[in-house]
């Protein structure tokens, strides 16, 4: 299934700072960078469980926020892209993680 992360963690504080680092490097971790804070992860609902689990662990809810798209298994019909910054395709292109 495809699920689409993205985030807004603020960044006034060095916490702050710390908990937008910790978010970004998980996400890293499950998918790719689509945006600056948005991942496109191609994930089994295993994964899903423990991405999402993490995530929510790190974010303090009183200053920052998270959001979830599943876009599920066909995913390809509901994805479209343009402009700059074209992304590898999930399922056929290598990624070096």
């Amino acid at each position: 299934m495809l699920i689409v992360v993205s985030y807004d963690v603020s960044t006034s504080t060095p916490a702050g700072k710390k908990r937008l680092r910790h978010v970004a490097k998980q996400c890293e971790n499950y998918g790719q960078r689509v945006q600056n804070s948005v991942f496109e992860c191609l994930l089994e609902p295993a994964q899903w469980v423990s991405l999402k689990s993490t995530l929510l662990h790190i974010y303090n809810p009183k200053e920052d926020s998270l959001r979830f798209y599943s876009l599920g298994a066909n995913w390809q019909n509901r994805v479209e892209h343009h402009g700059q910054k074209a992304v590898p395709n999930l399922q056929n292109d290598v990624l070096i993680l």
